[in-house]
C-alpha cells in the first residue's frame, strides 16, 4: 500500500485523529497511545512527538502496526522524514505494565476505553502516567439511551453519509467490543469523577471526547 493510499483511509476513529493531535501540548517530547490497534494514530503522533510509545494487548495486531510503521518510514524516505521520531511498540496492559509515573507529556486513546471493565480506573491510570501540565485525550464509544441520544443518533447517520461520500470505510483488524457497556451519560459522569475538570463532549460519529490537562507546570526539555 502506497503512502498516498494510507493517507486516504477513513473510518469513524480516523475521523478524530486530527482532533487528538491538536491536543498535544506544544513542545511535547513523549506520548503514549493506549490500545494502539493498527497503530495509525501512533504513526501520526510520531510526526510531531519525538518519542511515542504504543501499547496493546493483542500481539497479532501490534505486529501489523509495527509493519505499518516500517512501511510508512520507507515511504517517507526513512524515519528522519517523520521528524526523527521513534515508536516503541509494547505488548501489554496499561494497568500492569511498569511505566514510570508522570512519564508522558500526552496520553491518547481511541476506541479503547470501553474495553476496560472499569473505565474510571483506566482514566486514573492514564492520569498517573501523564506529566504535570500534560494532557489526557480520549475518543471513546458509548451506548445510546434516552431521547437526547436518539437526536445524536440522527446526527451521526447524517454526518456519516456526508463524510463517507466518495470514500470507502476502512476496516481495522483490532478486536472489537459491542455494544459498549456504559451509556454516554455514564461515561460523562465517570470522566468528571476520575479526571476533575475534564471536558467531556459528544462527537457526531457515535463517539465522545474527553480532554484533561494535569495540574502543574510542564517540564522543560533539556537543551
Amino acid at each position: 500500500m502506497s503512502g498516498h493510499d494510507r493517507d486516504d483511509r477513513w473510518n469513524h476513529n480516523i475521523e478524530y485523529h486530527s482532533m487528538l493531535l491538536e491536543c498535544v501540548p506544544a513542545g511535547a517530547a513523549s506520548a503514549l497511545d493506549v490500545g494502539t490497534g493498527n497503530g495509525l494514530l501512533a504513526i501520526e503522533m510520531a510526526r510531531i512527538v519525538p518519542a511515542v510509545t504504543a501499547i496493546d494487548l493483542d500481539a497479532a495486531v501490534l505486529a501489523e502496526a509495527e509493519a505499518e510503521a516500517e512501511a510508512e518510514a520507507e515511504a517517507s524516505a526513512g524515519i528522519a522524514a517523520m521528524g526523527g521520531a521513534h515508536i516503541a511498540w509494547v505488548e501489554g496492559d496499561i494497568m500492569r505494565h511498569p511505566f514510570s509515573a508522570a512519564s508522558f507529556d500526552v496520553v491518547v486513546s481511541v476506541a479503547t476505553l470501553h474495553h476496560f471493565d472499569d473505565p474510571a480506573t483506566a482514566l486514573e491510570r492514564m492520569a498517573e502516567l501523564t506529566a504535570p501540565g500534560g494532557v489526557v485525550a480520549v475518543v471513546g464509544l458509548a451506548r445510546s439511551a434516552g431521547f437526547v441520544d436518539l437526536w445524536w443518533e440522527a446526527v451521526a447517520v447524517f454526518t456519516h453519509r456526508v463524510r463517507r461520500r466518495g470514500r470507502t470505510v476502512w476496516e481495522h483488524s483490532a478486536p472489537t467490543r459491542w455494544p459498549p457497556p456504559h451509556t454516554y451519560a455514564q461515561m460523562r459522569d465517570i470522566a468528571h469523577a476520575a479526571l476533575p475538570g475534564a471536558r467531556f463532549r459528544r462527537l457526531a460519529l457515535w463517539r465522545y471526547a474527553i480532554v484533561w490537562r494535569k495540574p502543574g507546570t510542564r517540564r522543560t526539555p533539556a537543551t
